[in-house]
């Protein structure tokens, strides 16, 4: 690996950073944008009930599936050529999802944009990993942080705000111009790399993609076939037989896709974990608070997008305080101060009724989930890089997507699971539907838990960054 990648970038460093974050922005934001756009997405281009939810689906299949593929693909063949790749991907699909004329072509288009994402996404990670150092990647890590947890309350504010106003085809444009600037950014402040030295592992590559194309494909069919689908069955157990012979291929393999010596560090190991608790909490939380909002408050799609706002302003005024608390405080108890803040979050939420109103039930745990996101998210992406060599700096940050990812996923299909069966022989009476948020939450309440129980025994220290960083919570060597 060429000198210039590893070495930290002085000159331009906040154009880089300005690039890396707009580009997660875009990933992130698309990935919220459409779904307030849906249901005027359906009555354009004639999508059946079953069938909309693909424009979802597609995007959430090949954006899980090519995560690993895409973080090692900036390892081995050059992190700033990966990255434009991702990024010109994603622009020319979202392109062609604003134009396009039927339903086959925008599911196809949100296929190739999964695809764009999963290869820009991991390697811009990379990117801060290796062209940041001391205080400057702490910084680099909290913006990629904030703009990682916000960009969802964005996404759905710009939705509601492009379909109201313009045409659900420009929840789709809107990605045209911001991929541009990143590319642009890029191609001039982003300093080029060789290709590293080793094979590609092709079938750890065909494994891992597979493996998790048919994993997240029976978690994201249960919560409307039910968990003894037979095709969400084959396709869970399929997935896992695939990634269990990855496990065996990459033990064996000199160029692994993804390292095993990632998961020899307990700190790196348990960052991971959290993540991967915080984001089916997350996703599970973002999607029941929506419908509560528009079936139970009768909030219009718009006002829906607003109501999030203290979300998103929880997490992107604490992201910025991560690093002065760590400082003072260590950076243990700030990620335990985070995982019970979205724990007494999510209690909260579990007391809503019919009778509710957003003042008492949502405003109050929305900002305190942001709060915990906020001081959570920077913290578990330096712990999950630390102590990673810059040739493999892409693979960690695949699997930590893959993690989020996954949790997501996951944590989604068994509240959605669990809320279909309390509601199932119900009405559309608010309390019954009521009933099935609060078990629904009840549910998270327990990924929540067990996230802050890893915070305070996963981690091995507590140390403060700023002054003896310990084995594991120091920062990653350049």
């Amino acid at each position: 690996m060429s000198t210039s990648e590893t070495a930290p970038a002085r000159d331009h460093s906040g154009l880089i950073l300005t690039a890396i974050a707009v580009s997660q922005l875009m990933v992130v934001l698309d990935s919220s944008v459409v779904n307030i756009a849906l249901p005027a997405i359906r009555a354009d281009l004639g999508f059946s009930p079953t069938g909309l939810s693909w424009v979802l689906n597609a995007y959430m299949l090949t954006f899980g599936g090519f995560l690993l593929l895409g973080g090692r693909a900036g390892d081995i063949l050059g992190r700033r050529r990966i990255f434009l790749a991702g990024i010109w991907l994603f622009t020319l699909s979202s392109l062609l999802a604003g134009l396009a004329p039927n339903a086959w072509v925008l599911v196809t288009a949100r296929a190739l944009q999964g695809i764009g994402g999963a290869i820009a996404s991991p390697t811009a990670l990379a990117l801060i990993a290796t062209n940041f150092t001391g205080p400057a990647r702490a910084k680099a890590i909290g913006v990629y942080g904030a703009v990682s947890g916000a960009g969802g309350v964005v996404g759905m504010i710009l939705g509601g705000v492009l379909t109201q106003w313009a045409s659900w085809r420009w929840t789709m444009f809107v990605n045209v111009p911001i991929g541009l600037f990143v590319a642009a950014l890029a191609t001039r402040h982003i300093r080029a790399s060789e290709r590293a030295s080793g094979r590609f592992d092709l079938a750890g590559a065909l494994l891992s993609t597979v493996g998790v194309t048919a994993l997240t494909y029976g978690l994201i069919r249960t919560p409307q076939h039910g968990w003894d689908d037979p095709q969400a069955l084959t396709a869970l157990a399929a997935g896992v037989v695939l990634l269990v012979a990855f496990v065996v291929v990459e033990s064996r393999h000199t160029a692994a896709l993804m390292p095993l010596r990632l998961f020899t560090h307990r700190n790196r190991v348990s960052a991971n974990l959290l993540l991967l608790l915080l984001g089916g909490t997350t996703f599970g939380l973002f999607f029941f608070v929506t419908q509560f909002l528009q079936n139970i408050l009768r909030l219009d799609p718009f006002e829906a997008g607003f109501a999030f706002v203290p979300w998103g302003v929880g997490i992107f005024a604490f992201s910025h305080l991560v690093k002065p608390l760590a400082e003072r405080f260590g950076v243990k108890p700030v990620l335990i101060a985070g995982a019970a803040s979205t724990a007494v979050a999510t209690i909260w939420l579990s007391r809503i009724t019919e009778h509710s109103s957003y003042w008492t039930a949502v405003f109050g745990p929305m900002t305190l989930f942001g709060i915990g996101v906020g001081l959570q998210f920077a913290l578990i992406t330096r712990i999950a890089l630390s102590d990673v060599p810059p040739q493999i700096a892409g693979a960690a940050s695949g699997v930590l997507n893959v993690a989020q990812r996954l949790g997501g996923s996951f944590g989604l299909a068994v509240l959605v699971a669990v809320f279909g069966s309390v509601v199932a022989s119900a009405d559309h009476n608010p309390v019954h539907i009521a009933h099935g948020y609060r078990v629904a939450f009840f549910v998270g309440i327990g990924y929540a838990l067990v996230a802050l129980l890893l915070a305070v025994f996963g981690l091995t220290t507590a140390a403060k960054p700023a002054s003896r960083p310990a084995p594991g919570l120091a920062e990653a060597s350049a």
